[in-house]
């Protein structure tokens, strides 16, 4: 299954359930990495380290949810201390509500709020000191990526208020992150998705653009980008994708 790229490394990658975490699951997996799969649904994490193994790569299914930092804390310590390393980090988990602000359910602003920033932080948090040990070994590099959205760089309608907060905060965060990490060979990017294909698009997210129409990415365009990023020589970094669907205005 290794093309190599990635041998001998582990990734980490939250909202691994579906979407653009499962395919990113299954590209790390393809080039060699071990893959730690966190997300909330445990038995679709273990559909999905069945599915690598039979391909020939490992992974491994941790059930938790990122906006609780206690818990976060203990399943990154363990993968760290189990695997004896994190070298790539893809903070993939995400919620969205779009709603007008004189509609809006407080709660789902909050919950917005709580796993695409708090949930960010919190595992970003914990798996720093294992980035920072990988980056000085022999790979000499360790990455985060970071999923944001076109929605961090522009407030694209009135409706995504807090979404598009959350995405601007995260943008804000990354940036920060990499001027810090910069002299310690920890490479820090956000990719920042149009219009995709995923559960979030299809499935009645309140708010959530359509993708049944038209001619969305899918979640294997993003996983690609994630690919890139994280495959370059230690020397180049990538901080910043922005990837639309070719028909989309904003």
């Amino acid at each position: 299954m290794s093309t190599g790229r990635l041998n001998g490394t582990v990734a980490l990658v939250t909202g691994a359930s579906s979407g653009i975490g499962r395919q990113t699951g299954l590209a790390l997996a393809a080039e060699g990495a071990t893959v730690a799969l966190l997300a909330r649904r445990l038995d679709r994490l273990e559909e999905l380290v069945k599915t690598i193994a039979a391909a020939g790569g490992q992974a491994h299914a941790h059930a938790v949810d990122i906006t609780d930092a206690e818990a976060v804390a203990a399943v990154v310590g363990a993968i760290g201390t189990q695997q004896g390393r994190i070298d790539v980090l893809v903070n993939n988990a995400g919620f969205l509500a779009n709603t007008p602000a004189v509609d809006a359910d407080l709660a789902d602003w909050h919950r917005t709020i709580d796993v695409n920033v708090g949930g960010v932080l919190n595992v970003t948090h914990a798996a720093l000191p294992y980035l920072l040990e990988a980056a000085s070994g022999s790979r000499g590099v360790a990455d985060i990526v970071t999923i944001s959205s076109v929605a961090g760089r522009r407030v694209p309608s009135a409706a995504s208020n807090v979404y598009a907060a959350s995405k601007h905060a995260v943008g804000a965060f990354a940036e920060a992150l990499r001027q810090e990490m910069t002299s310690n060979q920890v490479r820090v990017g956000l990719i920042e998705p149009g219009v995709v294909y995923t559960e979030m698009t299809t499935g009645g997210s309140k708010g959530a653009p359509d993708a049944t129409t038209g001619n969305p990415l899918s979640p294997n365009d993003i996983a690609d980008a994630i690919v890139y990023m994280v495959t370059r020589p230690p020397h180049a970094a990538v901080n910043e994708i922005l990837i639309r669907p070719t028909e989309q205005v904003r």
